[in-house]
Parts: C-alpha cells; sequence; structure tokens
C-alpha cells in the first residue's frame, strides 16, 4: 500500500476522536450557559455587565464551535498534522506525567480552601514545572509565588473576586 492510499482509508474511517471533542465541547458550552445564569449579581464588587456575561459568551461560542465542527466531520474536514511538531508519533504515551498532572489538579482543588489561593497555586505551578522536566527547583517555586500572588492580587483588587486567603486571612 502506498501512502496516499492509506490517507484515503484514513479518510473513508470516521474519526470518533473528532466527535468526543464535539461532545466535550458542547458539555463545556452547556455546562457554562447553566451555570452563568446562576451567579449572583453580588458575586464581582466592579463588574458592570454582571459575573455571568462572559460565561454566557464562551459557552454560546462553544456550543456554536460544538455545532460547526459536527457538520464538519462528515463532510470529510479533518485537521492537519503540524508539520512543526518535534515529535515522534509512534512513541508511547507519557502517562506518569499525566497523572502526576492531575494528582497536581485534584490537591489544588482539595486544598485551596484550607491553605488558601496563594500558597497552593504557587506550590501547584511548582510542581507542574517540574512534572514538565524542569530541574530547576528553586526558580520553579519562585515563579511559582510570584504567579500566584499576581493572580491573587489581580482577581481580588482588579476584578473584584476574592480568591480564599486560607491560613494567609489577615495577611495577604
Amino acid at each position: 500500500m502506498t501512502a496516499p492510499e492509506r490517507e484515503e482509508d484514513r479518510a473513508e474511517k470516521p474519526d470518533f476522536a473528532q466527535y468526543a471533542v464535539v461532545a466535550v465541547l458542547a458539555a463545556v458550552g452547556v455546562f457554562l450557559i447553566v451555570t452563568s445564569q446562576s451567579l449572583p449579581d453580588t458575586f464581582a464588587k466592579v463588574d458592570p455587565v454582571g459575573p455571568g456575561f462572559f460565561p454566557m459568551v464562551i459557552g454560546v461560542a462553544a456550543v456554536v464551535l460544538a455545532a460547526i465542527l459536527a457538520i464538519a466531520i462528515p463532510r470529510g474536514s479533518r485537521g492537519e498534522a503540524d508539520a512543526g511538531e518535534d515529535i515522534d508519533p509512534d512513541m508511547p504515551s507519557d502517562w506518569r506525567t499525566v497523572g502526576l498532572l492531575i494528582a497536581l489538579f485534584i490537591a489544588l482543588i482539595l486544598l485551596v480552601n484550607p491553605l488558601g489561593w496563594a500558597i497552593t497555586s504557587a506550590l501547584f505551578f511548582a510542581g507542574a514545572a517540574t512534572v514538565l522536566g524542569s530541574k530547576h527547583y528553586v526558580r520553579n517555586l519562585v515563579i511559582g509565588v510570584v504567579l500566584a500572588l499576581a493572580s491573587f492580587y489581580a482577581f481580588y483588587s482588579g476584578l473584584g473576586i476574592p480568591l480564599p486567603a486560607g491560613i494567609l486571612d489577615g495577611i495577604l
């Protein structure tokens, strides 16, 4: 079989992974639309359009894009492989890294209220950099602290959205 014949065979078979993307995109869009309607108007202190406006816009856009993709898939629309990627598609997936990143996300979710955003996200950012291969542990932690404090004050002072301070309540 030549390379063009293999591409034709692949074009005839439905790519169910693309339909999974459609399902996830539609589910996220519907979730954002429904959730945006239940946010109280007093949630953000400095938001003139209300806290549900941008989640609603993003949710509607996600549902519309899911519909467009669902129509395009059976018509033969396929994403092109990125020629600039420096990966070997024949190599197995690195499930250890994926698992560690998922564990970091779960730890972030579980610890953000008791420890606070600043501590938890600093550890999360530093941990993610380390899991993804950075061996500069002190630099990872310093950058994590800077990102955590910058995002904390950007949300709290800039947007008027309080993030949990946790054990640093009264200090931040």
